[in-house]
């Protein structure tokens, strides 16, 4: 007993000497730095922005004290321990999901410091860990308490993309020997629900119809993982003089969903009917959300010719019932897992001519595997088409698979406590996330925060925002499993009871 009381104290002296370091040094750093690397709009194709922002992640790191290496679509942050020692790896993504800026109420990259909050395109997903992780390094460092592991801090760069950063990383460069991923909730995240979606192809050429019009133009949603927070509808009167205003009244009186709102504006013969919601996180942060395209798919129900964009809104109307796939006959439930998350998400123009692509978004939870998944989704498409006479061409994405951990391991039952001893809270649970993170391609490694779990996720809104207060207690978490962790003795089977 009073080795164990010894050890914990010794570890809270060494966790307060950091926190002391970090109060005097570095907390009032965190705000300057996040909003300066905010100002990199780094979304998907951006490689200026994406090479700017390494070059500030190194020069900020050699100011901090901290060695950098440049491994490619991985940029490597280090402070080093001892020759041959355990590396402690902490991970996060400098790229950052795609803007609708016209949606936001300020240049989403220019950071905004207001009451309180930093707001601003990656603030909470996922720069501000980065910059939490820098910070936490350093103040690791300048308390010159001894170090048993190295702790290295990996950047990606296309995990809201391609995620090709870590395969390519791998191919040539070690994993650490375990890894925080710094890209979810609080206090320790055991369950990772598999990403998959569903598409749904339809040719749009107008059909035979007695309506006066027809549509000519279809688009919603930004990204697979956010909620659509706009959805736009354009019809084109046939011929002779176009008279609107039938539809338009029907449109007015049509119940929008809370949160919603529906405006029609004409032109001479051409009507745009746009639908507006709100964009949260598919995967973490689904209810927050309000879907403009399903809200859209409502409102002009019964009230379009017939055609392929017609068969679209009507299938996007089916699967977005519920957010758990109701209307797409799932209806799994687990007491641990919980239940699936499901996005209509973004209609877009596809490759071939006059085709348009509905894609869904299915977070999937256990026992039903991708290939289950696909042959019962192919199944609905399938029925909808021999139901409504449709001919929707199914396809999608099922490779990825639910990444599960005991809640007993070593390393979670550690997190767990250092969250416990870190926030005043008792018991704390592990928890389960609707969002992937690199901890399902980079081995060894375990989302831990850096969300608190009594806050709505806000990485993919529009004006994304992170509480000040939130970044600076989500930085003492941090320090404490450092501590714990990076200068005690190496785990040994780490993800075992």
């Amino acid at each position: 007993m009073w080795i164990a009381l010894f050890l914990a104290a010794s570890l809270a002296s060494r966790v307060a000497a950091v926190q002391q370091k970090y109060d005097r040094l570095d907390a009032q750093r965190l705000v300057p730095m996040l909003t300066e690397v905010i100002r990199f709009p780094t979304v998907q194709g951006d490689d200026e922005a994406r090479v700017a922002q390494k070059q500030w992640l190194e020069k900020t790191a050699r100011q901090l004290g901290l060695e950098f290496r440049d491994a490619g679509l991985i940029a490597e942050v280090e402070l080093p321990g001892p020759p041959g020692a355990p590396v402690l790896g902490l991970m996060v993504h400098g790229d950052v999901v795609p803007v609708a800026v016209d949606a936001w109420t300020f240049p989403p990259f220019t950071a905004q410091v207001k009451d309180g909050v930093v707001a601003g395109r990656g603030a909470a997903d996922d720069k501000g860990p980065m910059v939490q992780a820098l910070l936490a390094m350093h103040a690791l460092c300048e308390s010159g308490i001894a170090r048993t592991h190295t702790v290295r801090l990996l950047v990606g760069s296309d995990e809201e993309s391609d995620n090709k950063d870590v395969k390519t990383y791998l191919e040539s460069h070690k994993a650490p020997d375990y890894t925080l991923v710094l890209d979810s909730n609080f206090p320790v995240v055991v369950g990772e629900k598999a990403w998959n979606s569903l598409t749904v192809t339809a040719d749009v050429q107008p059909r035979p119809s007695d309506l006066p019009y027809v549509v000519s133009g279809l688009a919603a949603g930004l990204a697979t993982s956010i909620v659509p927070d706009q959805a736009v509808l354009t019809l084109r009167w046939k011929a002779g003089t176009p008279d609107w205003a039938p539809l338009q009244d029907q449109l007015f009186d049509a119940k929008m969903p809370a949160g919603t709102r529906l405006v029609a504006g004409a032109q001479k013969d051409v009507l745009q009917i746009v639908a507006y919601g709100k964009s949260a996180h598919a995967g973490v942060n689904l209810e927050g959300g309000r879907n403009a395209l399903v809200a859209l798919a409502n409102a002009v129900d019964g009230k379009l010719p017939p055609g392929g964009a017609t068969d679209l809104l009507a299938f996007a109307r089916m699967a977005g019932q519920d957010l758990y796939g109701t209307g797409l006959g799932i209806t799994d439930r687990d007491p641990l897992w919980g239940r699936y998350a499901v996005n209509v998400a973004t209609i877009k123009r596809a490759e071939e001519p006059n085709k348009f692509t509905l894609t869904i978004n299915v977070r999937r939870t256990p026992p039903r595997t991708g290939a289950q998944l696909k042959a019962h989704l192919e199944q609905v498409v399938a029925d909808f088409n021999r139901r409504t006479g449709a001919s929707l061409v199914a396809g999608g994405f099922y490779d990825d698979e639910p990444l599960a951990f005991d809640p007993r391991g070593k390393l979670v039952r550690r997190l767990l406590a250092g969250y416990g001893a870190a926030t005043g809270t008792k018991n704390p649970k592990p928890a389960i996330s609707g969002g992937g993170t690199y901890a399902k391609r980079l081995p060894n490694s375990i989302a831990f925060g850096m969300w608190f779990p009594d806050k709505p996720y806000p990485g993919h809104d529009v004006d994304e925002k992170n509480p000040v207060a939130d970044l600076q207690k989500g930085t003492r978490v941090l320090i404490r499993a450092l501590v714990d962790i990076a200068t005690g003795p190496r785990i040994v089977e780490p993800f075992k009871p």
